[in-house]
């Protein structure tokens, strides 16, 4: 049985037509859904008995087991959430001055293989259902309380390696009729699957396209990125200035500084010649230690003259402030901890 949670309020209304019904019910039960967060259809008591029947019969609504929550000496808050099939995705809270921002997975697992990536190894299972994507923000809100102002799609997984589920969550969280969180308060990250950045663009949702670059180089880019073999930097900048151009929006370019690796002067300007002329921002951020890799993070001097000597030379960049590195949750650090519903010690 399909959660009822997989549907936008357009897709509900249609559905409660077919099932003999008003389409405004369908406007309840997203307001029962998203706002008042009830756990069960009984709970919706301003619907029929007969209608909250039918739809025992034909939906459910899921609720996730937390297995495990840590909280950073930052306040930086860590979810392990067990699905309905009994895999485990990780979800993490973070809090700045604007509010409270949320950073979900959408795929069990990751088919990418990007080097400095905790998901990496761990095997892809299964994208996640747009419920599923949403469910952790609900959860999140419910256990702490609060009212999330920002979501990132930056968890485990590629967003654009499930594509239609995840434009359908964020559609489902925009909406002001539900969870309410602006477009503009959404960001989408992608190791850079070109063909779905030219889709999004197209769908012109005015959310925040962060690519992940971590390289000027083909060469370089491929070690540590191995989609960068079927879709290269050329490409990839190509499908960002397309982006720009549909949506009007700035392009976030995320960049690991990696000692030795990607924190040259050089490094620095091959970023400049890629991204001269761009409306766009760079997004510099230290490497985080993982079990599985032996890459050390850029000494803080040299990432501050990074940072200095792009600013000086046309390129808003900025340094990423680290928010949950001592529970495993900062960038790059989010991997699947259980395989199945028993947490790794």
């Amino acid at each position: 049985m399909t959660s009822i949670k997989n549907y936008n309020l357009n897709e509900l209304k249609q559905i409660f037509l077919e099932l003999g019904e008003k389409q405004y019910r369908a406007e309840q039960v997203f307001k029962w859904l998203y706002i008042d967060k009830a756990n069960s259809f009984d709970e919706m008591t301003n619907l029929s008995i007969e209608l909250r029947k039918k739809l025992k019969q034909n939906f459910e609504i899921t609720e996730y087991t937390i297995l495990k929550k840590q909280v950073s000496k930052d306040g930086t808050k860590k979810y392990l959430f067990r699905l309905s099939d009994k895999n485990t995705i990780e979800t993490v809270l973070m809090e700045y001055k604007y509010g409270k921002s949320i950073c979900v997975s959408t795929q069990i697992g990751c088919k990418m293989g990007c080097k400095f990536c905790a998901s990496t190894g761990i095997g892809f299972v299964r994208n996640l259902t747009s419920a599923e994507i949403i469910e952790q923000i609900l959860a999140v809100e419910k256990d702490e309380n609060v009212k999330v102002s920002n979501v990132v799609f930056m968890g485990i997984g590629e967003p654009l390696d499930n594509y239609d589920n995840v434009v359908n969550a964020i559609r489902i969280i925009n909406n002001q009729k539900g969870i309410n969180i602006g477009a503009r308060h959404m960001s989408i990250s992608t190791s850079g699957l070109v063909p779905r950045i030219y889709n999004l663009a197209d769908e012109n949702i005015q959310c925040t396209l962060s690519i992940s670059l971590h390289a000027t180089n083909n060469k370089k880019r491929s070690s540590l990125m191995p989609i960068n073999n079927l879709y290269s930097i050329e490409e990839l900048i190509k499908a960002c200035k397309y982006y720009i151009k549909k949506t009007n929006r700035r392009v976030s370019f995320e960049y690991a500084l990696i000692k030795g690796e990607n924190d040259t002067l050089d490094d620095a300007k091959g970023l400049i010649r890629l991204l001269k002329g761009m409306l766009c921002h760079v997004n510099l951020i230290q490497v985080n230690k993982i079990e599985t890799r032996l890459f050390e993070k850029s000494n803080n001097e040299n990432i501050i003259n990074f940072r200095n000597y792009l600013n000086e030379n046309g390129i808003v960049a900025t340094i990423r402030r680290e928010l949950g590195s001592d529970i495993e949750a900062a960038c790059g650090q989010l991997r699947r901890s259980a395989a199945t519903g028993n947490v790794l010690k």
